[in-house]
């Protein structure tokens, strides 16, 4: 069989730390990968130059990882359909309110028997208020199998080399597990395999509107133990989320990196939390705190937040996650930050 060509699309701060570790392990296994990994770069003019163009010439992403090497044989494609030509395996690491479009683009253009691996820890709205996971989303519009890793993985400290573990869901674990796993796993990035790739993937999702919600305490000037409680019950709403409209769950899998681990990590660590906070202490828009903090990137706490909130509306099941709820109502501009204490104090599981 000839080795797998590899494309990964998408190349903000977690793309290009993701696209270190690709670019090392398809190099270190030629008999299973084609070496050349393609990353599709959306084009921007970065100090006068190609964003592309640098990162072909000083293997680096100078706006979204600055001042750390990809692998020389990590190519920047800024053609979509191009640089997914001829791949057997899609690394999906962009924000999940583009994937629809990149999808839409790419059908009839990818294979039967492509595999596709999502990083992307966000949710999907159908029209009529449900959701759907990214990975569903990928494959409804490309017919093909899609797996997800997710993890306490921090893309700063990824891209140093830091140790840490992930998580990747595999519905076809027997026959996908192996080589997947290869892709990704390193000396200091440990990957385990598991099949309940639907809890995987909204262990991801929603600990992202967790973090929102530790990052409103921060501002306000709580301390460790109301963060310690806003984790607890931020996760147990995580369980009923998957338990009420994704049966059939392990409940294994929220001790992986993906659940308690990366739950944690973001709520002392993460984008979402920082941009909370700020939000709370200045006063002034998501919008402005995120143009200001990130970078170009984006929070997606509070797209997901909305997206639940909108899911639970539906069902009438809102009051059953008052913390999910009072993110999004906090970044709707509907409830004070302040309010958030109220409904942990009163919280269903204090009762």
């Amino acid at each position: 069989m000839s080795p797998k060509k590899v494309t990964i699309i998408g190349s903000g701060n977690w793309g290009s730390a993701i696209a270190r570790i690709v670019g090392s392990t398809t190099k270190r296994f030629p008999d299973e990968f084609d070496p050349e990994v393609r990353m599709w770069v959306f084009e921007e003019i970065v100090n006068g130059e190609k964003l592309s163009e640098v990162i072909n010439t000083r293997h680096e992403n100078v706006k979204y990882l600055p001042g750390k090497i990809l692998p020389t044989n990590v190519v920047a494609v800024t053609d979509l359909v191009q640089s997914c030509e001829g791949s057997n395996v899609l690394v999906f690491v962009v924000p999940h309110q583009f994937v629809k479009g990149i999808c839409e683009k790419l059908v009839g253009k990818v294979p039967a028997d492509t595999q596709a691996i999502s990083l992307i820890k966000g949710l999907s709205m159908e029209k009529l208020g449900g959701l759907k996971l990214i990975s569903e989303e990928i494959k409804d519009i490309l017919k093909i199998e899609v797996s997800v890793l997710m993890g306490a993985n921090l893309a700063p400290e990824v891209a140093n080399d830091n140790f840490c573990e992930a998580t990747i869901g595999c519905k076809r674990k027997a026959q996908d597990g192996a080589f997947l796993k290869k892709l990704f796993h390193t000396e200091n990035f440990r990957i385990n395999v598991v099949e309940d790739a639907h809890t995987v993937e909204l262990c991801g999702a929603l600990k992202n509107v967790v973090a929102c919600a530790a990052g409103f305490t921060d501002g306000l000037g709580y301390g460790d133990n109301t963060k310690a409680a806003v984790i607890r019950l931020g996760l147990m709403e995580m369980r009923k989320f998957v338990d009420v409209y994704y049966s059939g769950s392990n409940l294994q899998t929220f001790f992986e990196s993906c659940g308690i681990a990366d739950l944690i990590t973001t709520c002392y660590g993460g984008r979402n939390r920082k941009v909370c906070e700020a939000f709370v202490k200045s006063g002034k828009t998501l919008e402005e705190v995120e143009k200001e903090l990130l970078n170009g990137q984006s929070a997606q706490g509070p797209p997901t937040a909305k997206e639940v909130y909108l899911m639970n509306k539906k069902s009438g099941k809102d009051d059953q996650f008052p913390v999910f709820t009072a993110v999004h109502l906090i970044c709707a501009g509907e409830m004070k930050p302040a309010q958030l204490v109220d409904c942990l104090r009163n919280h269903p599981e204090h009762l």
